[in-house]
């Protein structure tokens, strides 16, 4: 198959949070209640098109126990875009943002330091939970110009959709394809 466009992305963020979650309803649009812990990376991809362009997304999901910060940034070298990761329901995964955003930037040298990072607010569903609220996160994101904040539930696929069109159309972007 012939692709206008391949890009990496890299998904970060404490562990627990929901990135194997999200990534999984993503490429199989289900949802697994018991996820083991990312050990390290796994890496999927899944074809998509969008206006017109037929754009291969490579999706790094990375583990986020403590023991795997020091790979992210090697892991980060050569993405298009990424994809910061908190649950609504753990202030703490949202504190964290300073240390998840300066170690997935380390590496990038040059035009790679103004790829698209998303912030996505995990666990939707768990609304009566609930002990971020959106608006500390798009602070952060204009603190750490970082493009957008969405929020969406693995379980529930709302928003799941959005979270990757939206990433995949500021990468395009970024390349001058729309």
């Amino acid at each position: 198959m012939k692709y206008s466009a391949s890009f990496k992305i890299c998904i970060f963020g404490d562990a627990g949070v929901g990135k194997t979650s999200l990534t999984y309803r993503y490429i199989t649009n289900r949802f697994i209640q018991n996820t083991k812990s990312t050990l390290g990376v796994d890496i999927v991809a899944k074809d998509i098109q969008m206006n017109g362009y037929t754009i291969k997304l490579q999706i790094w999901d990375f583990g986020g126990e403590d023991r795997f910060k020091v790979f992210l940034p090697i892991y980060a070298r050569g993405s298009s875009g990424g994809i910061f990761m908190y649950d609504i329901t753990s202030k703490n995964s949202l504190d964290n943002i300073n240390t998840w955003i300066s170690i997935f930037r380390k590496n990038l040298e040059g035009e790679e330091k103004q790829i698209p990072i998303l912030i996505v607010g995990a666990k939707k569903d768990l609304f009566d939970l609930r002990t971020v609220s959106i608006e500390n996160a798009i602070d952060l994101a204009m603190e750490y110009n970082l493009y957008d904040v969405i929020e969406c539930s693995a379980k529930t696929g709302e928003k799941v959709e959005e979270v990757f069109g939206s990433i995949t159309y500021a990468m395009m972007e970024n390349l001058c394809l729309i």
